[in-house]
This record gives structure tokens, sequence and C-alpha cells, in this order.
């Protein structure tokens, strides 16, 4: 079992800015992807950011150039800087990790964070 706590969401006015923090526990085998994802009311989960252990990203191109995902492996943590946050950025964000050795295969999710942008 892996286990994932959030931490970091919250309040904040359009153009402010927050940082997620997202950090894996328990029987961690091989972490391969770290990513963020998030849910609006009414709407499907959708992929804001994702790193893999070779350091490659992929974002969702609403947030490009705004939002940064970074990981400190020796911690097994993954964060979200979010800057220039939009009321359109207000959204359930949930931590993803991915990862296994052969045949044993983890898809773990985090609890999820409120992030709420007002205009």
């Amino acid at each position: 079992q892996v286990q994932l706590v959030e931490s970091g969401g919250g309040l904040v006015q359009t153009g402010g800015s927050l940082r997620l923090s997202c950090a894996a526990s328990g029987n961690i085998l091989n972490i391969e992807v770290m990513g963020w994802y998030r849910q609006a009311p009414g709407k499907q989960r959708d992929l804001v950011a994702t790193s893999t252990s070779g350091s490659s990203t992929i974002y969702l191109d609403s947030v490009k150039g705004r939002f940064t995902i970074s990981r400190d492996n020796a911690k097994n943590t993954v964060y979200l800087q979010m800057n220039s946050l939009k009321p359109e950025d207000t959204a359930v964000y949930y931590c993803n990790v991915k990862g296994g050795l052969g045949l044993i295969r983890y898809d773990s999710w985090g609890q999820g964070t409120q992030v709420t942008v007002s205009s």
C-alpha cells in the first residue's frame, strides 16, 4: 500500500499563487510517475501535470507557463507551484503516484485538496 498525503490548498484571489505538496509513504517500489489531477464540480477529472522518473513533464495546455511540477525523490514528494491563478483553476486537486516492479504495480491517489480562486 502506498499512502499519499496532500497539503497546500486553499482560497486565493485571481493572480495569486499556491503551492501544493504530496508526500508518498508506505510500500513504495520504484516510483515511475508522480502527478496532479483536478476535478471541478460536475466535470471529469483532468490531468494537470505529471513528472516521470526520467524528469519528463507533461502539462495541461491551460496551465502551461503558470504551473510548475517538481519532485524531491529523496523525500518521495511531488510539488505543484501554481502562479497567476484564475477562477477556472478552482477544483479539487488530487495527487497520483504510479510505479512498481515486475508484476507488482500500484496506482495510488491522494484524498484531494480544494483550491478555490476568487474573482
